[in-house]
């Protein structure tokens, strides 16, 4: 077993959220483990790499010999100074929304397309469920990638089959290939997150770094509380088909976007050699530390209770409800606005309370909020308003886990903080997408929903105990 190393320095900068979201959390400034979330759900691809280029931009250490940097974790310092403005904001802020909203724009859709494509809701999840994995596989790849060859030509290259796989998904026959073009279409998106967390830390340092990340994180939080409405919009009037020729047209004026505004930031005589082969050795140094594997997973973890509800949502409301998909679509907002409140309740207590003091209580609580959110889905007490007020309060905790566990376990490997984060991020998507599908094929109803979640709750209150005699052992309990 690895214990943490002591002349390694915890970066004192935002780390992960989720994608997070996206979608997933939002660093805040110059806080380890605050943020402030992208409540989407594919923008979990976004949050490690993000923590990947805050933490190197905050407290880049040596390098450490033959351990590979993920996006973002070549040196910046020689390049010019710059500040961050509005055109930051958008250029970046745009490309790194893109998985969200291919997520949330769609979701209205779900029960309409397992109906037209004569399959089950469990069959029609998995095209949200792939997505995640495919840009839990595209952020472990692309990343190096965009450290070998600079950061233009993968993301004008991945935001391009992005728009060929969205109009693909327009016109697939039946459920087997739609499936499979979300999940190339998750690996092609996630090379617009990964390379604008990268842009930051090729351009920004510092302050700076961490004042355009939490600005950043907070355009992507919009895609949640708009892109369902204009996809139930889409969906209702054209039919669900319509919504991925809207995502072609999204992804298109992307590509534009990119050409015309977005310079190269790393230039040729600081691109890493080796790629892929030089960051697989570094994620095989991070297997090894055990403890930092647990508290990777636990990020993970809870964005499968998040991405469970994400992905059962529209059939528990509205099929199992009767809601509209324009009533789906603002409860989906006011949901989102609950993930908004709790990732910024923990950007202000984190600056007084270690993070693992907030784990140790958010961790519990949820388990207590999920157990009762099944019990109210057994039962039926309070009906549709009592499934909702409980749900809200589950999904409102949801983004404490993800940013203060990253904060702690990149605090054991600060010297290759960009592969850590994306190791981290890559564990968020994954198990959002392989936990998330659960539900439905154990019914897809308000009793399946919530027991996936509370079953997920307690195994990552199980993976807290375990990471926690790592901490006091290894003296870095104050670190967290």
């Amino acid at each position: 077993m690895r214990e943490p190393d002591p002349q390694v320095p915890v970066p004192d900068a935002p780390a992960v959220p989720a994608p997070g979201t996206v979608t997933p959390s939002v660093p805040a400034p110059s806080t380890a483990a605050s943020a402030a979330p992208a409540p989407s759900t594919a923008a979990s691809a976004a949050p490690a790499t993000a923590a990947a280029a805050a933490a190197d931009a905050a407290a880049p250490g040596p390098a450490v010999p033959g351990a590979p940097g993920t996006a973002g974790t070549a040196d910046a310092p020689d390049s010019p100074r710059y500040r961050p403005d509005a055109k930051h904001v958008l250029l970046l802020g745009t490309m790194a929304a893109l998985p969200a909203v291919s997520t949330d724009i769609y979701l209205p859709s779900l029960p309409e397309v397992a109906r037209d494509l004569g399959t089950t809701a469990a069959a029609a999840q998995l095209t949200i469920a792939g997505m995640m994995v495919g840009g839990a596989l595209g952020q472990l790849v692309i990343g190096p990638v965009s450290d070998r060859f600079g950061r233009r030509l993968p993301v004008l290259v991945g935001v391009a089959l992005h728009v060929v796989t969205s109009l693909l998904c327009a016109i697939a026959p039946a459920i087997v290939p739609l499936v499979a073009l979300r999940v190339a279409q998750g690996f092609f998106n996630a090379a617009a997150t990964v390379v604008a967390m990268a842009l930051i830390r090729d351009r920004f340092v510092g302050s700076d770094a961490s004042r355009l990340m939490s600005r950043l994180m907070l355009v992507i939080g919009v895609a949640p509380l708009f892109a369902p409405s204009v996809g139930g919009l889409i969906a209702g009037e054209l039919g669900w088909r319509a919504v991925f020729v809207a995502l072609a047209l999204f992804g298109a004026s992307v590509w534009v976007l990119v050409l015309l505004k977005m310079p190269e930031t790393l230039p040729a005589e600081r691109r890493r050699p080796g790629g892929v082969r030089t960051a697989l050795a570094g994620y095989a140094h991070l297997l090894r530390d055990r403890h930092f594997v647990a508290l990777a997973v636990l990020p993970g973890l809870m964005m499968a209770v998040l991405m469970t509800y994400v992905v059962a949502s529209p059939f528990v409301l509205q099929e199992g409800y009767g809601l509209t998909e324009h009533q789906f679509a603002l409860l989906f907002a006011v949901n989102g606005l609950g993930l908004v409140l709790g990732a910024q309740v923990n950007a202000a207590i984190v600056r007084r309370v270690s993070p693992i003091r907030i784990l140790r209580v958010v961790q519990v609580a949820t388990v207590v909020l999920t157990g009762l959110l099944l019990v109210v889905a057994l039962t039926g007490a309070g009906g549709l308003w009592g499934l909702l007020v409980v749900l809200w309060l589950v999904l409102a905790l949801v983004n404490f886990a993800p940013p203060n566990a990253s904060a702690i376990a990149l605090g054991r490997h600060g010297a290759i903080a960009g592969t850590a984060a994306a190791f981290i991020g890559a564990c968020q998507a994954g198990l959002g997408g392989l936990v998330s599908n659960l539900s439905g094929l154990f019914g897809g109803d308000a009793v399946a929903m919530a027991a996936v979640m509370t079953g997920t709750s307690v195994l990552a209150l199980a993976i807290l105990a375990f990471a926690t005699p790592a901490f006091r052992r290894g003296g870095a309990w104050s670190l967290g």
